[in-house]
Order: structure tokens, then C-alpha cells, then sequence
């Protein structure tokens, strides 16, 4: 379905596109996965820029239940089953990059623990230029 809604967006004339990914750093799966959604969108000259956000699974476990994560995500309101699927992919994966893995012109990380999401929002900004 993501292939779908990316090709359609990659084909029109709107700007910008910001999605969400868990990705198994660990996984080559997941490798292959980034690269087959950027091309879709190289192919019609996008830039894409990649932006990494950690903090610890305690900080990611009470976001996981916030009123706003609730009413826009709707894999999320079953908490209890929400919160196991992180814990697990925690368990399972690697869902933070290593230093100096990332070989994206366009990449920052960000720790995003102790920051509201507007200050991520213009650390992204500045970052890109956007």
C-alpha cells in the first residue's frame, strides 16, 4: 500500500513528503526497503533527506501513549499491544544507526529525549535548509 501512496505522491505536483520508518538497522531487508522508496522518488528528481530520532525505549514507551499519538495513530490504541511490538523490535533489532553508518549527504541525527517536537521541527529546518 506505502508503494502506492509514494508513487501517486512522487507523480504529482505536490512538495514534500515527510514519512515514518522503523528501520532494523540490522536487517538488509530494511536496507534494501530505504533504498527501493528513494528511488521511486530519484526517479522524478526529489531530493530526500534522511533525519534519525533515539531516545531511550522508557521516553519512546510514554510517547507510545500520549492523547495525540492515540488520536492520529491508530496502531496505537491498543497500548498494551503497541507498547510490546516496541519492546520487542527493541529486543529483536537494531533501531539506532552506529556512528558513521549513515552514508547519506542529507542525514542528521537527532536525540530527540528532552526536545519538543517544534525544536526538532526547526533543527530539521536549519539543518536542510528547508
Amino acid at each position: 500500500m506505502r508503494d502506492v501512496i509514494f508513487e501517486e505522491f512522487a507523480n504529482s505536483d505536490c512538495y514534500g513528503l515527510i514519512f515514518t520508518y522503523m528501520w532494523a538497522f540490522d536487517q538488509q531487508s530494511d536496507w534494501n526497503y530505504v533504498e527501493h522508496v528513494c528511488d521511486i522518488f530519484r526517479r522524478q528528481g526529489a531530493n530526500i533527506y534522511y533525519v534519525e530520532l533515539v531516545s531511550p525505549q522508557s521516553i519512546r514507551l510514554q510517547r507510545n501513549a500520549t492523547e495525540n499519538r492515540l488520536k492520529h495513530k491508530a496502531s496505537k490504541r491498543d497500548v498494551e499491544m503497541s507498547n510490546q511490538r516496541l519492546i520487542n523490535d527493541d529486543n529483536n533489532y537494531r533501531c539506532v544507526s552506529n556512528d558513521t553508518e549513515i552514508p547519506f549527504e542529507n542525514y542528521i541525527k537527532i536525540d530527540n529525549s528532552n526536545l519538543l517536537a517544534e525544536m526538532v521541527a526547526k533543527m530539521i529546518k536549519e539543518r536542510f535548509d528547508l
